[in-house]
């Protein structure tokens, strides 16, 4: 089984990495960025207020960055059949969509931490507080990661999914961008703790629901 789950991993970290496929990887950061440009030229040049909003921004813009991938986490392994013929060998859709999870998360959060550095220098936030997005980051994006995957395995083969999923993200990622965006205000141990835990909810919930959706649309 790990064996199986290792394979799985590797074959769909390749495809969410894949360039061919609607950018891959590096559509969301460009995105992520690009947010990071405009925002300083729709305030103005006022470097304080981009400092004490610059955090905020980047957990807009990551949260909006991970909407892009959703149309490519299950939608097309569930139109090829991939999934029963996982079944038919045996592997639980839990384990598949546990194994999305790690994957999505590995080509969507270590990039999105790398493009923070820069956006931080467009957004003049100092270096403590670019350590604190970079530690907010680092426990809020396997959530994001997790949420993804559980909505698009809900939203997969519905009439405008795709769509529907991004909709559905955005209000349920809010308490990550809370939590991570106020961690940057005094006190803001409290708001990394609370970042992390409800990642690690969303991460243990995510298989199950994913692969609930996912029997749910084969029956």
């Amino acid at each position: 089984m790990i064996r199986l789950l290792a394979l799985l991993l590797r074959r769909d970290l390749a495809r969410l990495l894949g360039a061919g496929q609607g950018g891959g990887a590096l559509l969301p950061i460009l995105f992520f960025l690009a947010v990071a440009m405009i925002f300083p030229f729709a305030v103005g040049p006022d470097t304080a207020l981009l400092a004490r909003t610059g955090g905020g921004v980047i957990w807009v813009a990551a949260l909006l960055a991970a909407i892009l991938p959703l149309d490519r986490l299950v939608q097309p392994d569930l139109e090829r059949g991939m999934f029963d013929q996982w079944a038919l060998r045996g592997i639980a859709e839990e384990w598949v969509m546990a194994a999305r999870v790690i994957s999505h998360w590995l080509s969507f959060g270590p990039p999105l931490m790398l493009a923070a550095v820069p956006a931080a220098a467009l957004l003049g936030l100092s270096a403590d507080n670019l350590r604190i997005v970079e530690l907010g980051l680092l426990a809020g994006t396997p959530g994001l990661a997790a949420l993804g995957v559980a909505i698009a395995a809900i939203t997969a083969g519905l009439r405008g999914g795709a769509a529907l999923a991004g909709l559905l993200l955005i209000p349920l990622g809010v308490p990550l961008l809370i939590f991570g965006a106020g961690s940057l205000s005094a006190g803001g141990a409290s708001g990394l703790a609370l970042t992390g835990a409800v990642s690690l909810v969303l991460l243990a919930v995510a298989p199950f629901a994913g692969g609930a959706a996912i029997r749910a649309s084969r029956d």
